[in-house]
């Protein structure tokens, strides 16, 4: 890096999946923004987070550490006695580092989130926007300042108004925060963290009008799905298993869409500031999301304990131009918390030796082609979900990827499944009881339970002794 570092924007949606941006082959979607992104960057195409669940993935990008060895694996948790968080780690390192929006790694229900030694100087907060408490929900006071009202709004059938949204309040908050009083050589680290495109799918009438049902594509699926997901039922899940019509799976995608093209203008408003004031060529940018959206693919709606392809895959985007390679498309598998090892490196610290994170820089820099990256990648859920809100009874999955074949294992309920992922990539054929696919389930089987015992044991303090 050069002896400058740079600044650091790094913009993090909420339930975003990965096959949503113009650039990287979706055509029913608007993206104009990011797609300058994958022309100025690197796009790392199969990125994986380490939970389908907000709070145990977010935990394991703050910590570089998977959900279950971060000791945080459930949304709506009280407390998190947790590992150093990168946001601190960089602070210590000399940025000046500012948070916006949703943070997630306690439970904000009934209540402010907590602050945690974050190291953040610059900090508002706001969980879903719905929200509004007595204080301490920075987005909710905004909009009574400009004279709304949020309960009046969401009972609308224009929905919230795109002057009032919450994606529109993190770009003014983030350009407060850019041109706050620093010392000129201080760099900045800003991570804004939207609610969109998270449910319920309702984005402003002037977006909705946007994007129509009957020119969607629809999501993946196959009237098979449907007894799939009916065994699977015994496993949590938020929304009920029903065919697209069912969902009105059409319509939601076109609002989902909808959504993201909102947070792809506010993104261009937040790009064009950076280049006003002459910021751009010197802040590397991320455009990434906490984990995906089923959106009607095989019968499902929302999020739980599965791992199909467009919940667990996320849209990373890294950009750097001076330094970075530009253009690149890189298929390796990726950890969502390689991000964070390369943001480390980025701000110059060293990487501690706990971290399970591995730096992205090869791939940025050019020295490799980001073909392959890891050999395998993990994914997690843990009791993820309240079961009053799932109807299930707290499962326990996990899902390992090497190559082209993915297994999920549903540990409590002897369950799984198999996917030959360069055949079926949408996974519609499990595997699991196939006796052609035998030898690569039980390799598999047996390659997931030595990953997740050497990547999720925790031994202890620091050994000073020999003995």
């Amino acid at each position: 890096m050069p002896n400058k570092r740079p600044n650091i924007l790094w913009y993090c949606t909420d339930q975003q999946r990965f096959d949503t941006i113009a650039a990287l082959g979706n055509e029913y979607v608007r993206t104009p923004t990011i797609d300058q992104l994958v022309k100025q960057g690197v796009s790392f195409v199969n990125t994986y987070c380490q939970s389908p669940i907000c709070t145990p993935s977010r935990s394991s990008f703050m910590t570089g550490l998977y959900p279950s060895r971060a000791h945080n694996t459930r949304n709506g948790n009280d407390t998190f006695n947790h590992p150093p968080l990168i946001s601190k780690m960089i602070a210590d390192s000399g940025y000046d580092c500012g948070m916006i929006g949703k943070f997630h790694l306690l439970s904000s229900g009934r209540r402010t989130e907590p602050r945690l030694d974050d190291g953040f100087s610059f900090w508002k907060f706001s969980h879903a926007p719905r929200d509004d408490w007595e204080s301490g929900h920075d987005y909710a006071d905004w909009v009574k300042e400009q004279g709304g009202d949020l309960d009046e709004m969401r009972h609308s059938p224009e929905r919230v108004r795109p002057h009032l949204h919450q994606t529109k309040w993190s770009t003014d908050m983030a350009i407060d925060f850019i041109d706050g009083k620093r010392d000129e050589d201080q760099p900045w680290m800003l991570n804004i963290n939207i609610y969109d495109p998270h449910p319920p799918f309702i984005p402003p009438r002037e977006y909705a009008q946007q994007f129509s049902a009957e020119d969607m594509p629809g999501p993946y699926f196959r009237e098979s799905d449907l007894a799939q997901q009916e065994k699977l039922s015994v496993c949590d899940f938020q929304g009920e298993i029903k065919t697209p019509e069912g969902h009105d799976a059409y319509q939601a995608q076109a609002n989902y869409y909808a959504m993201i093209s909102q947070i792809d203008d506010q993104l261009a408003r937040l790009l064009k500031h950076l280049d006003d004031i002459g910021e751009r060529e010197n802040t590397l940018i991320v455009f990434t999301s906490d984990h995906g959206e089923t959106l009607g693919d095989h019968g499902l709606m929302w999020k739980g304990c599965r791992f199909y392809e467009g919940l667990v895959k996320v849209p990373l985007i890294i950009t750097y131009p001076k330094e970075f390679k530009s253009g690149l498309v890189a298929d390796g598998l990726v950890e969502l918390f390689d991000m964070s090892a390369t943001l480390l490196e980025v701000a110059g610290v060293d990487l501690p030796n706990y971290f399970q994170g591995q730096s992205l820089m090869p791939t940025l820099k050019g020295d490799c082609d980001g073909q392959h990256i890891r050999d395998a990648v993990r994914c997690e859920y843990f009791d993820g979900l309240d079961m009053n809100f799932t109807g299930g009874d707290g499962s326990f999955a996990t899902m390992y990827r090497e190559g082209d074949y993915k297994i999920s294992i549903y540990h409590d309920k002897n369950l799984g499944e198999l996917y030959d992922l360069k055949n079926d990539p949408w996974e519609f054929e499990n595997q699991w009881d196939n006796p052609a696919y035998a030898e690569i389930k039980n390799s598999m089987i047996l390659k997931s339970f030595h990953n997740h015992v050497i990547h999720t044991t925790d031994v202890g303090s620091e050994r000073i002794a020999p003995m």
